[in-house]
């Protein structure tokens, strides 16, 4: 069986407390990105910040590695769902 773990837009750098449950670090980071480009669609202001920070690690992946790193690490820590 699969183990899931979760991680939330504030622990990904964003302003909001909704949760985003995968059983990689890859796929929390994926559903963030999608979070983030729905809510500043559809107007949400305070994930704008966010949102073009996200842009900016897809576009330079080599010079957002810290950042990944530490997503990795952190997810590791988690216990399970």
């Amino acid at each position: 069986m699969a183990t899931t773990k979760t991680m939330t837009c504030a622990d990904l750098g964003g302003p909001c407390d909704l949760a985003h449950t995968g059983e990689t670090h890859d796929e929390v980071i994926v559903a963030q990105d999608k979070h983030l480009k729905e809510v500043v669609k559809a107007g949400d202001t305070a994930h704008v910040p966010a949102r073009n920070d996200m842009k900016g690690r897809w576009r330079h992946p080599k010079k957002s590695l810290g950042w990944y790193n530490d997503v990795k690490k952190r997810f590791a820590e988690l216990p399970a769902d």
